[in-house]
């Protein structure tokens, strides 16, 4: 605008006052904290009980168990070909602890691709068990006998499963239920004669399976763990049996897991633009708010300690029908006594909401910290983010028993760090470089353990985008 131009408003009229945009230069705007969207309810570091570790270090002690293997088999995929990584044989009972390479290498080269069409038998009840059968693809039902003489499903084995494995153990074996693919199915097959030709070949390897033949002598309760011998019900002088309770030998230890930034501030801001608000203190708060978005992300999803990863395989279980059933919510919190929360994906909720519907049912909620928490048989359901969707839309749904005293899940930390701000959180000053820069450690130390398997169960392959 020249010099002596009058002002005008947008309606043409001349300006009579100072207007707002030129008035908010000379004044202090009332302004809001910064905000990030990142942040979620983290209900998990919220919920989960924290254990104070001293020296790093939790090792969880128990009782010495006999079962072996019980894990899941990886495959490479190359074109429409299959095969078993040779090492994660190792994961079938009867190589658990087996490191010949060579050996895992001859009998992943004799696993036999086989390709089975929705509802087709896989293997038949009674008939007698010619091989372990591995799953690379595919969703399989277990089906036995009813009650009244109908079928009926035992149970569902998703990717990475096996079963038949007791056939390489005892040449005697029958399938004690039929095995039918539930959609298209891809499986690797590893004969017993071809095991055997191995095992003919290989010192070791015979070696390995006759000190495993000699575990089913140990009396064992339904856990695998060593029985403890009692009487009960005698009368007069019977003998009292003898016993003691025997401890794993190589427990697991739990370390404590680290999550760190450097944080840097120039001394200018720091120094002059501090009103009304802090700049340093903002600058922390925000950092700290990731970091434990962080946190909650790696107790979840971490390969070392996460929840998702540290699952027993017998805790985990397939929907039967794809999507989150009422049916396989109560099978998910039969597994363990005491469930004292599930976790899922707010599309989960949603899908599992979506169920309960479709069968005319209202899930009730309870009041947690002033938010409304839907439950399912008075166990809370709350939201987590940090599980996974996979790009089928599938997801996880995750039950916990909580607490040390009740052999349930643990978080872990270490109080007392130093220029600890928040327990196990600390934010440590680096200096200032010749930059002028200030620098700040932000750490935090964490991690979970579960003290007894059946403490944390899975419910895995969760469709969340079916709407019929």
């Amino acid at each position: 605008m020249s010099v002596g131009e009058e002002v005008r408003t947008d309606d043409g009229r001349p300006q009579q006052s100072l207007g707002t945009a030129a008035a908010r230069n000379l004044a202090t705007t009332t302004k809001s904290a910064p905000q990030m969207q990142e942040i979620s309810s983290r209900w998990l570091l919220r919920t989960l009980p924290w254990v104070d570790v001293q020296g790093g270090t939790y090792r969880v002690n128990r009782r010495l168990t006999y079962a072996v293997g019980d894990g899941r088999i990886t495959f490479v995929k190359t074109g429409d070909q299959v095969e078993v990584i040779p090492a994660e044989l190792g994961e079938l009972p009867a190589l658990r602890s087996y490191e010949d390479h060579e050996v895992l290498t001859e009998l992943a080269r004799r696993c036999r691709q086989r390709d089975f069409a929705p509802g087709e038998v896989i293997a038949d009840f009674g008939n007698q068990t010619s091989g372990v059968y591995l799953l690379a693809h595919g969703r399989v039902e277990k089906v036995g006998t009813g009650p009244y003489g109908d079928d009926a499903v035992l149970g569902v084995l998703a990717d990475g499963a096996y079963f038949g494995d007791q056939a390489l153990l005892d040449s005697d074996a029958i399938w004690e239920y039929t095995l039918r693919a539930d959609t298209a199915t891809t499986v690797l097959i590893l004969g017993r004669q071809d095991f055997e030709q191995v095992a003919e070949r290989s010192a070791t390897l015979r070696e390995h399976l006759e000190g495993l033949r000699a575990i089913p002598r140990q009396r064992t309760n339904k856990y695998g763990e060593k029985e403890v011998e009692l009487a009960a019900g005698h009368s007069g002088e019977a003998d009292i049996p003898h016993t003691f309770v025997d401890y794993e030998a190589r427990p697991r230890e739990y370390e404590l897991s680290i999550a760190q930034t450097v944080l840097r501030i120039h001394t200018r801001v720091a120094d002059l633009y501090n009103q009304p608000m802090n700049q340093t203190e903002q600058q922390l708060r925000l950092t700290v708010e990731a970091l434990k978005e962080r946190q909650e992300h790696e107790l979840v999803n971490n390969r070392e300690f996460g929840l998702l990863h540290n699952c027993e395989y017998d805790q985990r279980i397939q929907p039967h029908d794809g999507v989150p059933s009422p049916d396989d919510l109560d099978e998910l919190l039969s597994r363990r006594r005491g469930t004292k929360l599930l976790l899922a994906h707010p599309r989960a909720i949603s899908a599992i909401g979506r169920e309960l519907n479709k069968r005319g049912l209202v899930p009730e909620t309870i009041d947690i910290a002033g938010h409304r928490i839907p439950t399912w048989r008075g166990v809370p359901i709350y939201p987590c983010n940090k599980i996974p969707i996979s790009e089928a839309r599938t997801t996880s749904v995750i039950a916990m028993r909580t607490g040390e005293a009740e052999q349930g899940v643990i978080g872990l930390r270490q109080s007392g760090v130093p220029d600890e701000i928040e327990p196990s959180l600390s934010v440590r000053f680096m200096g200032i470089n010749e930059q002028a820069i200030i620098k700040y450690l932000v750490t935090a130390y964490y991690s979970a353990a579960v003290l007894v398997p059946d403490a944390l169960g899975v419910l895995e392959n969760v469709e969340i985008g079916r709407w019929r």
